[in-house]
């Protein structure tokens, strides 16, 4: 606490609600180390991490798939925040997952396809379920969600 000494001798205290610490002792926040670095930004260009093996073994279908979608290995020479982790043909590497990027427009145009893909199914699933239809007992197929307040409800008034 810090203390001052008044003219008649008696020492007067700052309240302690006055009193400041240092900010900067505590303005550091804890964040863990991300498990994988990411590499530095380039615009148009979209990174992943692929995994070329898996429990020591190698995965080398899995790099094809990946390779023939449009995926291209990332070069250590590329990104030189990264050079630690490179393999033995100049990728980056880490764990087994090798970093791969690919054109922006391409990864819009691929999520697209999967997103129409994905229409599809689910319209697919909603007629093969309305074809059972029957007037006497009707079924719902709603594709709305909506929340609502009751009035009074909870207030004690009717």
């Amino acid at each position: 606490m810090s203390e001052r000494i008044s003219r008649d001798g008696t020492q007067e205290r700052t309240p302690r609600n006055l009193q400041t610490r240092e900010s900067s002792a505590r303005s550091m926040e804890y964040t863990p180390p991300s498990t994988l670095p990411d590499p530095t930004p380039q615009p148009g260009w979209n990174f992943r991490w692929i995994a070329t093996s898996l429990l020591n073994q190698a995965l080398p279908q899995n790099v094809s798939r990946k390779t023939r979608d449009g995926w291209e290995p990332v070069r250590a020479t590329d990104h030189p925040e990264l050079m630690l982790a490179g393999d033995k043909n100049g990728n980056v590497e880490l764990g087994g997952l090798m970093l791969c990027k690919m054109p922006t427009e391409r990864v819009e145009s691929r999520t697209h396809f999967y997103q129409q893909k994905n229409t599809a199914q689910v319209e697919s699933v909603d007629n093969h379920f309305m074809r059972n239809n029957d007037p006497r007992m009707p079924l719902f197929s709603e594709k709305k969600s909506a929340t609502t307040r009751g009035v009074g409800f909870g207030t004690g008034t009717k």
